[in-house]
């Protein structure tokens, strides 16, 4: 392997990692921000039931099965918060790694990278918000913004390279 191979493998590893960062920066940073509620714990005292539950198991497992259904119900319009979030961050940070393209490339390649791993969190939680019009929605803007950064990043460029050699 060449001096220059090793020197653009480098480049692939740190564009990746850098949006896997930026990705796990957004996640985390959310998450400590705008903490998910709080899930109902299962009662210690079914863990070792037996065949036919007692009459407190039994009051206890609907207890636990109704704050269940309730925390679930919390967390729909959660989810769709956090997409709403993270859709809006990885438009932006698709937008700020075209801008940085001509200036400074392997960084912009990996803040384009985070954008578009955030795009992909984006979606996956706007699946569970349980809301399929919304999970259009979201999956319609991904597809925009996937189909607008490769016609900017890829195809943009080559034509305007044949235009100046004509």
């Amino acid at each position: 392997m060449e001096k220059g191979d090793v020197l653009m493998l480098i480049r692939y590893i740190y564009t990746v990692f850098v949006g896997i960062l930026i990705a796990l920066f957004v996640g985390v940073g959310i998450s400590v921000f705008y903490a998910q509620p709080a899930a109902p714990k299962y009662p210690t005292e079914l863990t070792y039931m037996q065949k036919e539950p007692t009459a407190q198991q039994q009051a206890l497992q609907n207890k636990f099965d109704t704050d269940q259904e309730a925390y679930n119900l919390k967390m729909k319009p959660y989810n769709r918060n956090v997409s709403i979030i993270t859709l809006v961050i990885a438009v932006l940070l698709v937008g700020i790694g075209l801008l940085l393209n001509d200036k400074m490339r392997v960084i912009a390649d990996g803040v384009t990278l985070g954008g578009v791993f955030t795009l992909v969190y984006s979606i996956g939680r706007g699946f569970a918000s349980g809301n399929s019009k919304y999970s259009f929605l979201v999956v319609s803007v991904g597809l925009i913004v996937t189909i607008a950064l490769g016609y900017i990043r890829f195809i943009k460029p080559s034509a305007s390279k044949k235009a100046h050699v004509n």
